[in-house]
């Protein structure tokens, strides 16, 4: 018996945002990682592909159970009948698969942290909060992994300061023009971070453009790659100044195989919900960001991904691709009915 259903309390908006919106990243990610362990060779990244799996199919159940309570819809999501081709050469390399798998655990625990702190059922805070539980051993297991075989891309490092400062006058914000001040370990880390989350989404976006079955979305998929490939080089170039390491670029771990292993539909929302995401952590970046310039330049950022993902919601829908999340009721139109 689910906790507060002796009471009644149906879920809130927030609620079933956090449960569909999981819902669909779940699906997605059942499909790309079955495929995935098809094709690993190392058995370190099968067991971790094998683990990630596993949480996501136990998610799916959970999740399915909690809207059958509700009475609600089960969204369709994405299913390995239709969206995946399991005979498919590898797409990726174990590698990249390690490296991507990453980034997206660090997504989920941003994600599931948001789903507790947005719920007021106990049953919804206790199932979010063992989510996230879950993703931090998967994460902590990644990045094992990552670091015995040498391939975790950690931030740059800098010196400790001989003493404690306090920002003395308000130059400390410029960075239009004159001498720019060093950047401060809370912008590299913005910075390092966003870079390391776009260069996924370039190896993506080159695979999937080389697999891709429809023209217009093969074009889609390259003119991200190059938009992705324009940012990381804008965001390096503010590192290189400051004399500090970019991270690991993996566009070399994409195969030569032309077979898609995935249907366009799941490969273009799998972008678009990516690149979305980006608008948020470009957000963060820029919200701890003191120098002016580096603030605009998250600001142009942001704005050149929003296009982006507007085309491609726009294709979703041109190919009815975009499963529409849940409504309020429209009121004019309930009226109009009688």
């Amino acid at each position: 018996m689910l906790e507060n259903s002796s009471h009644n309390v149906e879920l809130t908006s927030s609620e079933i945002a956090n449960l569909w919106t999981q819902y669909m990243n779940d699906s997605s990610s059942i499909c790309i990682l079955t495929h995935s362990i098809e094709q690993a060779k190392d058995e370190e990244v099968k067991d971790i592909l094998i683990f990630a799996r596993s949480l996501a199919e136990t998610h799916i159940e959970k999740i399915s159970e909690f809207f059958h309570h509700e009475h609600f819809p089960i969204p369709k999501g994405f299913t390995i009948e239709e969206d995946v081709n399991t005979n498919a050469p590898a797409l990726f390399t174990d590698t990249f698969m390690l490296v991507y798998m990453h980034v997206m655990t660090l997504l989920g625990l941003t994600g599931y942290a948001g789903a507790v702190a947005t719920s007021s059922r106990l049953d919804q805070i206790k199932y979010f909060t063992q989510c996230n539980m879950e993703t931090m051993e998967l994460y902590e297991r990644i990045a094992k992994v990552m670091l015995k075989k040498g391939i975790y891309s950690k931030p740059p490092r800098i010196n400790a300061p001989k003493q404690v400062d306090y920002v003395e006058h308000d130059r400390f914000l410029t960075g239009w023009f004159g001498k720019k001040r060093a950047l401060s370990a809370v912008e590299i880390s913005g910075i390092s971070f966003n870079m390391v989350k776009i260069i996924v989404k370039v190896v993506l976006e080159i695979g999937f453009g080389q697999v891709a079955q429809r023209e217009e979305v093969q074009k889609y998929f390259q003119r991200g790659k190059a938009l992705c490939e324009k940012q990381f080089g804008r965001l390096s170039s503010v590192l290189t100044k400051g004399e500090l390491a970019s991270p690991a670029s993996w566009v070399s771990e994409v195969t030569s195989s032309t077979t898609p292993p995935f249907s366009d539909k799941l490969m273009l929302n799998h972008i678009v919900i990516l690149v979305a995401a980006a608008i948020g952590y470009y957000g963060a970046g820029m919200s701890v960001s003191q120098r002016r310039d580096l603030a605009y330049e998250y600001t142009r950022l942001m704005a050149e991904v929003g296009l982006y993902v507007e085309d491609g919601a726009g294709l979703l829908i041109k190919y009815g691709w975009l499963e529409q999340p849940p409504l309020a009721d429209n009121r004019e139109s309930l009226a109009n009915k009688k």
